[in-house]
């Protein structure tokens, strides 16, 4: 017998042992990243850009604004600064309007916010068939043209079918002038329609930012190996229960050996935070305000400093002498067209006393 050991083969043996007949295992499937967006895509702007499309002759014979009349009337409504900041000046000048049997207080109304909106203003003269002058009727600025070949013709279109001719020489056109024509006035608050768009796009954004329901989600990020198939689904099951008449119910997660930050809950509403919102709506604001130059005290706007704005009677005061009686004397222009003094305005004070025109009772 032979006392040497004999040497033993070196044989390489694989981590595991795939059995005759079995099928070899898959590779493990490397995840994949997955994106996603919460609900449908939202328009938030209003579409309403323009350019000064100057004077042009259509097929119709008038000619049309240089400015869309109904990208004016849209924006109206706007912003709150937009339209407040109109209104404040029409309510100013009513209240120191003296009504007239040819021209009332609802004419009048209408005859001043059509100019301020449109930078026109139309009133037409209605003479009875004995020849005798009845109370001027308000034109709606909105659907008036103008045209011929001394712009001297006026039309009423409602609409793109119907159409009629004014009466030559009963139409009162007052107009706030234009640097680029005499045919149609142009409001002088051009300037800041971009902020107030931009003022209601930011609103509508967020708006629809919440009934997207994005401020209320969240994302959960779990990347805790100690965590199996089954206790993932155990949590989905959870949170979806926690919806509708399951709603504001503390959840409770119990992982044995986890490690931390392996279980994050992130809310989607933390991207709000970072937008400029606040920012984008007071800027806006303050441009609204120069372009109509109204001191904020008479918007009813809450001062952000300890300070505030100042006195407002002074404020409004300097508001109408610098505002609103150039507009009461371009008014008065109607006068001398009519022939008789129909437009009429008493000095504007703040005593609260009813002065001629302004008795309640009438």
């Amino acid at each position: 017998m032979n006392d040497t050991a004999t040497a033993k083969p070196r044989i390489r043996v694989p981590a595991y042992q795939v059995s005759e007949g079995a099928a070899a295992p898959a590779p493990a499937e490397q995840g994949r990243p997955e994106a996603f967006s919460f609900g449908d895509p939202e328009p938030v702007t209003s579409m309403r850009d323009f350019f000064y499309e100057g004077l042009w002759l259509s097929a119709d014979e008038w000619y049309e604004p240089p400015i869309p009349l109904d990208v004016l009337a849209k924006s109206y409504r706007a912003t709150a600064h937009h339209g407040s900041a109109l209104q404040v000046k029409r309510n100013i000048l009513l209240r120191t309007f003296v009504p007239h049997p040819l021209l009332g207080r609802q004419a009048f109304s209408g005859l001043a916010l059509d100019y301020l909106v449109f930078g026109n203003g139309y009133l037409e003269e209605v003479v009875g068939r004995l020849g005798k002058r009845l109370p001027f009727r308000h034109l709606r600025a909105r659907y008036m043209r103008r045209g011929g070949l001394s712009a001297d013709r006026y039309w009423w279109v409602p609409n793109f079918v119907d159409r009629v001719e004014l009466p030559a020489g009963r139409v009162i056109h007052l107009l706030e002038p234009d640097i680029d024509q005499g045919i149609y006035g142009v409001p002088d608050y051009i300037g800041s329609l971009q902020s107030a768009w931009l003022n209601e796009s930011a609103t509508l954004f967020r708006r629809r930012y919440y009934l997207n329901g994005s401020h209320a989600g969240f994302i959960m990020y779990v990347n805790d190996a100690a965590h199996n198939k089954q206790d993932i689904d155990a949590m989905r099951q959870a949170l979806k229960d926690s919806k509708g008449p399951g709603n504001f119910r503390n959840l409770f997660l119990y992982s044995p050996g986890g490690k931390k930050d392996g279980v994050q809950v992130i809310p989607v509403s933390e991207v709000a935070a970072k937008d400029e919102f606040w920012n984008i709506k007071n800027i806006t604001r303050d441009d609204q305000l120069a372009g109509h130059r109204i001191p904020p005290q008479l918007m009813g706007i809450i001062p952000s400093n300890t300070g505030g704005f100042g006195d407002v009677e002074k404020a409004a005061r300097v508001f109408v002498a610098n505002e609103l009686e150039p507009l009461q004397a371009t008014m008065r222009e109607i006068n001398e067209i009519v022939g008789e003094e129909i437009v009429r305005f008493q000095p504007y004070s703040l005593d609260g006393e009813a002065g001629p025109g302004l008795d309640p009772t009438r």
